[in-house]
This record gives structure tokens, sequence and C-alpha cells, in this order.
């Protein structure tokens, strides 16, 4: 069960692997672009490409739904990057229903785990499989690894790195309830740890996004590659008197430094609560992205011509 490109490597990993998937579930077809065409999720355009059968429910407690999913029959059900599951459907199988959560669970329940990591500015992160309870992501551990993530790194490449780690994860805890059966037990977990700070994973929006430059330099530039390349950090507000203020607003931003200078050539500095923080890729409203320099190049020739 799941649906954007992260959870397809772990699909993948299990089809090659030899495991029989008897189906997968994912998403129901969307709209999207400017036709509107119905667009098939990652999970989908793989699962047809393997012939697999899909199910597409709209509704999770959709009687139809669950009767059809009962006649596959599963030993096991693997969730991941898909939706909460009601207990009727995660409850199903005879060895139960285990999640792969991008985060070194206690830390970060949530939808968008990886994103808060980065932007939190953690140097670690990792993933983790636990078996599904009633209440999101708080079910007992089954195995958890852990990755560095490097000052300069955004969260792109740690998705990508986690995507392909978590893979290997979903399978080494599959043959690791397959043994367990073997030996007449249940696959051996341990309870997440509640007594520490936790910190959540919450959902991300636009205003999420937004670049608050009350803040220290790190803490901006944390923020900016916890979002890039997706959704992006963008500007709604700057400093007052800033000689760009115009230009930028609305800007996407996607790559910035901390810096000591409050000006230099070819550059767009920004002050902040510490110093000055140093927006070095950006994206204006209806252009295409581009780094810093190229941007007031281009701005210094449009302003030539007029």
């Amino acid at each position: 069960m799941g649906t954007p490109d992260f959870a397809v490597e772990s699909l993948r990993a299990l089809v090659e692997g030899g495991y029989n998937v008897v189906a997968v579930v994912t998403m129901p077809d969307k709209p999207a672009g400017r036709g509107h065409q119905l667009q098939y999720s990652a999970v989908k355009q793989y699962a047809l490409s393997m012939g697999l059968p899909i199910l597409q429910p709209e509704r999770l407690k959709d009687k139809t739904f669950v009767q059809e999913l009962r006649s596959y029959s599963a030993d096991l059900q693997i969730v991941v990057a898909f939706r909460m599951l009601p207990e009727v459907v995660w409850s199903m199988p005879r060895l139960g229903t285990f999640n792969l959560h991008a985060s070194l669970l206690p830390q970060y329940r949530g939808a968008a785990p990886i994103n808060w990591a980065v932007m939190n500015g953690d140097t670690e992160t990792g993933a983790t499989t636990f078996m599904l309870q009633h209440e999101i992501d708080t079910g007992n551990i089954i195995l958890q690894e852990r990755i560095s993530i490097a000052d300069d790194e955004n969260v792109g490449s740690v998705h990508d790195r986690l995507m392909n780690m978590g893979a290997t994860l979903v399978t080494r805890t599959v043959d690791a309830i397959i043994e367990a059966e073997k030996q007449g037990v249940s696959v051996a977990t341990i309870p997440q740890d509640d007594t520490i700070e936790l910190r959540p994973a919450p959902k991300i929006f636009k205003d999420t996004c937004a670049i608050d430059f009350s803040r220290t330099a790190e803490q901006i530039c944390n923020h900016v590659r916890g979002l890039s390349p997706y959704p992006a950090a963008w500007i709604n507000s700057m400093p007052a008197q800033h000689p760009l203020t115009e230009l930028l607003i609305g800007a996407k931003v996607y790559k910035a430094a901390v810096t000591l200078l409050a000006e230099q050539k070819g550059h767009i500095i920004v002050p902040c609560a510490d110093g000055y923080v140093d927006l070095l890729e950006l994206q204006l409203p209806g252009k295409k992205r581009m780094d810093a320099a190229a941007l007031l190049n281009g701005l210094k020739n449009s302003l030539n011509t007029k």
C-alpha cells in the first residue's frame, strides 16, 4: 500500500526479491495539468508495468473494497507513504500490517518527517518499520536504521537515500517476520519511547514554507534546504528598506548560505536576526529557477533596455 516514488522502491524490492505480492493498493487517479487528464500514482505506474492487481479505493472503509482486499487472503500487508488505515484493514492479515516510516521513531511522527528533520537542522535521521495500531505512527518498532545528514544536504537527497535504504529495510522486516513464523512466534518488537521530548512532523502547507527573516541565518538556511527542491521555501515579506523587496516577494528560494557580508557583487544578501543570509538560488514568480548572479544580471539588462 503506497502512492509516491518513495513507495515504489519498496515495492520494486519485494517484486524483484521474489516475494509474492498478490495486490497493490494506491490512491485513485487524479486530474492534473492544464488538460486535467487523469494521472496515475507512481506506485500504480510500476504495478501496471509488472502486471500486478491494483486496488484504488476512494474510501478505505468501503465494504466493496474491504471484501475485495480480503479475497486476496494476504498473509501480510506493507504500508509505505499511504493513508491512515482503518482497523478493519490493518488488522486483516494473519501476520498483521507493518509500516515503513522515514524517521527515527518516535521522533517525527506525521506526514512530513524528512522535511522537518532537515528544517530543524538535525545531523541524522533514518527509517523505521513498525506494526500498525490505532494511534498513527505509534506501533511497536521492528527494525530501525540511521543515516547522517550533511550540513549542505537538502531534503531531496536525504529523501532519495532514505527511499533506497527503506526498501532494504522493508525486505529485511519481511524476512524477520517469515523467520519468526517458522519458529512459531511473532516477530520481535520494542515499544516506542514516549518519555522523551518528541518533535512532530505535521503536513506542510504554503504558510509553513514562508521564510521568516527574523530568525537566525542558520535557521533560515535549514528551512530552505529542508524544503528544497519541493515544495520550496518562499519569500512573503522582507526586512524593511531592502532594495529588492518589490522584486523578491513571492520568489521561491532553493539554496541559501550564512554570510558575514552585508553586500557582495552578484549576491542577494538579506539581513536576519544574527547577521546576514545569502540567497544563492531563486525562482521569481513566472520565471525559471536560476542562481542569484544570473537573476541580478538579467535584472540589470532589463533596466538598461528600458
